[in-house]
């Protein structure tokens, strides 16, 4: 897959990977981040977690864009 990330500075070939993994039996989900998130009791829970997680990481992003709104003059 050839795409560009908006940190990126050039396009560059990204690879998907599975982001959830098995560790002593609990499933962790991985991020972009690096960080390792879990444990969950099953892989089931852990791709919901995985979809939330991206989710909030989204809406986080855009409400950082958006201008911050005053009431002091209102």
């Amino acid at each position: 897959m050839l795409s560009k990330r908006e940190q990126d500075p050039q396009t560059a070939v990204h690879f998907r990977s599975d982001r959830v993994s098995r560790v002593n039996g609990m499933y962790f989900f991985s991020t972009r981040e690096n960080t390792l998130e879990g444990p969950f009791f099953s892989k089931e829970d852990a791709e919901r977690e995985t979809e939330a997680y991206i989710r909030r990481m989204q809406g986080s992003k855009a409400s950082q864009s958006e201008p911050p709104s005053s009431s002091l003059n209102g």
